[in-house]
């Protein structure tokens, strides 16, 4: 086996509220959407539809979402589990000092932002959904 990519597919109650919040709380972009029709896929959301998936993406990274009822058929294995793991999801960036103030003055509470003792200087948060999402940046 060669692996190629790994994008982690979420589970959410809401795609449009979930897109929102990756758009202007991290700045990422959607790729696509697949309205609830399952009949195509769209750029952009449209006022009045409901969505199914989206997927978003930021620099190098990508991330899928997937209402709870599309996510449960299509993954049967999450069938009789609760949406959300004990798990984060951990980003590494360039500018965390700036992304630490900005996640701030949206009214975000992360946690204090600190140096690891493997010399990451980083920092955890919640999304809309409840997943843990780390940022992070190499100490110089």
């Amino acid at each position: 086996m060669k692996a190629k990519k790994l994008t982690p597919n979420f589970e959410v109650n809401n795609i449009r509220s979930t897109v929102e919040f990756y758009e202007s709380v991290l700045g990422f972009s959607l790729v696509m959407a697949v309205p609830e029709t399952q009949d195509g896929i769209e750029q952009v959301l449209a006022n009045g539809k409901e969505y199914v998936y989206a997927l978003l993406h930021k620099d190098h990274v990508e991330m899928m979402f997937q209402r709870t009822d599309s996510f449960k058929e299509d993954v049967t294995l999450a069938k009789d589990m609760a949406p959300g793991a004990s798990v984060s999801f951990y980003m590494e960036i360039d500018g965390i000092e700036d992304f630490y103030e900005e996640i701030l003055d949206r009214g975000i509470e992360p946690t204090e932002l600190k140096t690891a003792w493997y010399g990451m200087r980083e920092f955890y948060m919640t999304d809309i959904n409840g997943y843990i999402l780390g940022f992070a940046e190499k100490k110089e």
